[in-house]
């Protein structure tokens, strides 16, 4: 079989599952599985919920599948590397190195679009807040905090030994577990 073939129908493969991921991913929305990537496919196989792209993703796979195939039919037609020889392993690497590079952009696109709110819920420790909704003794109240200038609310209960806060005081947020916040009354 002619290598051109084989690089055409690689470019072609990738291209199409390109622009069919981005017809049916904005026509369907593109969440189905709810695992630790929330069912974003460009997250491959990476279960952790963190932001980032898996070399192993759709989208890796499609830019290697697209470049091979786009270099390969450039390099089978140039006279100095039209052998296989050269060609497949020249494709391969340019493959590669497009995957990489499309890696490397979506992994810094989603580290600043996706960042992870531990750390800025960790910043939240010893703040003040401002009750919105009364917190009694054994049940759940609301507080809403300023942070990064911009306003948030969470569910609140009590720590310690005040039987309950009013509406309009002031709390300091001494714990966080889960959604939950636990605070003390100033």
């Amino acid at each position: 079989m002619d290598t051109f073939l084989i690089y055409f129908v690689c470019f072609g493969v990738g291209l199409l599952f390109t622009v069919m991921s981005a017809v049916f991913g904005s026509l369907f929305g593109g969440h189905d599985g709810e695992i630790g990537t929330h069912g974003h496919a460009e997250a491959g196989f990476d279960h952790s919920g963190m932001p980032g792209i898996s070399p192993f993703s759709p989208t890796t796979i499609a830019a290697f599948l697209t470049a091979f195939g786009g270099f390969g039919m450039i390099f089978s037609k140039i006279e100095a590397t039209s052998n296989p020889w050269i060609s497949i392993p020249a494709s391969t690497a340019c493959g590669l190195g497009v995957a990489a590079a499309v890696m490397a952009l979506f992994g810094f696109i989603f580290s600043k679009t996706q960042s992870s709110s531990e750390s800025r819920v960790a910043t939240l420790i010893g703040k003040e807040a401002t009750v919105i909704t009364p917190i009694f003794t054994d049940g759940v109240g609301e507080i809403a905090y300023v942070q990064g200038g911009s306003r948030y609310t969470a569910p609140a209960r009590l720590e310690g030994e005040a039987e309950q806060v009013e509406k309009g005081q002031t709390v300091t947020i001494v714990r966080i577990v889960g959604s939950q916040y636990y605070v003390t009354q100033v």
